[in-house]
């Protein structure tokens, strides 16, 4: 799994500080539905509006199973409403298929070259029995920024949250 493509699909153009907001998938998308996703990013950014302004703004689908949306700021400041538009996207996306995109208990990680989902209250087993070490690589869909996305969304479990919860092995 080449996780340096995201270099290559975040706009340099936005700022560092450009809002992040990820959502996590249920399940990989199929090719026909991440072709309908593009679609329905494509309309939503070029009628993203905040107060009335043009809001500049990105969404893609990364990996087959995240869904990236980015604000910068620089120029309208994203409110409310505004960020209301893109959850109601959301939710039409679950709608219309079928997946989860809200279940923050869910975690993703990189094995085997692969993502795999796993629950929060099987993480200490998955410690336990050697699923998951310090340097399984985990994505932080915690990351608020678009620096952060870029230097801190797919890291090693050692240097997450996720580190301070749970004992690893020395």
């Amino acid at each position: 799994m080449d996780i340096d493509i995201i270099q290559e699909h975040i706009p340099a153009d936005f700022h560092d500080a450009s809002k992040v907001w990820i959502y996590q998938s249920s399940r990989v998308f199929f090719m026909s539905e991440a072709f309908q996703l593009e679609e329905m990013f494509e309309q939503f950014v070029a009628n993203w509006k905040s107060h009335g302004a043009p809001v500049k703004g990105y969404a893609n689908l990364f990996f087959g199973q995240f869904i990236v949306i980015m604000a910068d700021e620089t120029a309208t400041t994203v409110g409310g409403c505004s960020t209301d538009s893109s959850v109601r996207m959301i939710k039409e996306i679950e709608q219309k298929f079928n997946v989860q995109m809200f279940d923050r208990q869910m975690l993703a990680f990189i094995i085997k070259e692969k993502t795999q989902l796993l629950p929060l209250s099987q993480l200490n087993y998955a410690v336990e029995n050697k699923f998951i070490d310090g340097d399984t690589l985990y994505f932080n869909n915690t990351v608020l920024t678009k620096k952060d996305l870029l230097e801190q969304w797919i890291i090693p479990v050692k240097d997450s949250w996720l580190g301070k919860r749970i004992t690893l092995p020395v």
